[in-house]
């Protein structure tokens, strides 16, 4: 008998055993969580329209750039362990969508929370409330650190480093061999200090430092024309 989601939707073949994804994978299930939350009015999606979101440039890391056949045997993969459904709606293309509520077993925010972290890797906590918030509200640190918490002790969020300022976090999702390597990336990071940390070129404080230095720009312009 088919269950039913958070989001209403029929998850039939779903609850099989989580296992780690390889990367297309995870660009692909985090593409249809991140779509399915976003733009729900373009949802279920076509191949076509889950390639241009495995692709796209904002919102990724790494950028990708997969064919139809990479996602089309990552779809299939997923399908297997029942993490994604091909339906049909009232046209005759396939579609596509996840079961990732049942799969993982988490609630919304939960889920927000790992669809962000599988579209861009390892970041601070500070960075995933913002990012995450796009999909799902997540008011403060508190309620997102309640909600990694619950991810943490199911294994579905891996810290990377110690509490405080900056702590760094990944999804639990990851294949051992990758995990390792990227624990070592970020310690080596936390080793060379600050000074050595790249900022996100898109997180919150450098768009806003943008934006005043375009208005100060225009401003002057309007300067020099009076």
């Amino acid at each position: 008998m088919d269950t039913v989601d958070q989001e209403g939707n029929a998850t039939a073949g779903a609850g099989k055993a989580v296992r780690p994804l390889d990367a297309n994978e995870r660009r692909v299930l985090g593409v249809l969580i991140e779509k399915g939350k976003t733009t729900p009015d373009q949802y279920p999606l076509s191949l076509n329209a889950l390639v241009t979101g495995c692709n796209q440039k904002s919102n990724r890391d790494p950028v990708m750039t997969l064919d139809e056949e990479q996602v089309m045997r990552a779809v299939r993969s997923l399908q297997t362990s029942g993490a994604v459904a091909e339906v049909f709606g009232s046209g005759k293309l396939p579609r596509y969508r996840h079961l990732a509520y049942e799969w993982l077993g988490v609630g919304k925010e939960e889920l927000a929370i790992i669809g962000e972290l599988l579209c861009r890797g390892e970041q601070t906590e500070g960075d995933l409330r913002g990012r995450a918030s796009r999909m799902d509200e997540i008011p403060d640190l508190t309620t997102l650190r309640s909600h990694l918490d619950k991810l943490a002790a199911r294994g579905l969020v891996i810290w990377l480093s110690p509490p405080g300022r900056g702590r760094m976090l990944t999804h639990g999702l990851l294949p051992e061999e990758k995990l390792d390597k990227v624990r070592r990336e970020v310690g080596a990071a936390l080793a060379a200090g600050p000074a050595a940390k790249p900022v996100a070129a898109d997180s919150g404080e450098v768009a806003a430092l943008k934006q005043r230095i375009a208005e100060l720009e225009a401003e002057l312009a309007e300067l020099r024309g009076q």
